[in-house]
């Protein structure tokens, strides 16, 4: 084979067609360029990791959506008890009021003593007794005796 060489600043092409040599990788590019490959890649088990904790993760919300849900019902069940309550604290309220209205004292007064014979207590008939232990009633534990 000849050789040709080539005069001046520019290189003139060949006919003949040009291989590029390949160019040949470091090793510690190759290594490099694989750790990525196998990065991008998931294994089964972390795939299965990953569904599971979407699943979980759904389940959970949906808990706490049904958990908000039913507090709010709770309130409304609860607001409306109380509007319940209310209304009838007033007719309660009403009833009392018209029947302490309607209370002639001393028509009762006149009865009781004019039909029953019923008297005023005597202060030989008034017992008191003291309340040692602080309760706000008195349990008996014997007979009254009488005032006599």
């Amino acid at each position: 084979m000849e050789k040709r060489y080539i005069h001046g600043n520019t290189a003139r092409q060949l006919n003949e067609p040009v291989r590029k040599k390949e160019r040949e990788i470091p090793l510690h590019v190759q290594k490099r360029v694989q750790a990525k490959k196998r990065a991008h890649r998931m294994s089964f088990g972390y795939l299965l990791f990953l569904t599971l904790a979407v699943i979980a993760t759904g389940v959970i919300l949906t808990w706490y959506i049904t958990l908000q849900a039913q507090i709010k019902q709770s309130v409304k069940t609860v607001s409306s008890l109380e509007a319940q309550l209310n209304t009838l604290r007033q007719d309660n309220d009403e009833a009392y009021n018209k029947a302490v209205s309607s209370l002639d004292l001393e028509e009762i007064k006149r009865i009781a003593i004019g039909e029953y014979g019923m008297t005023y207590a005597t202060e030989g008939q008034i017992i008191t007794y003291s309340d040692e232990g602080g309760n706000d009633y008195v349990r008996q534990v014997a007979p009254i005796p009488d005032g006599d």
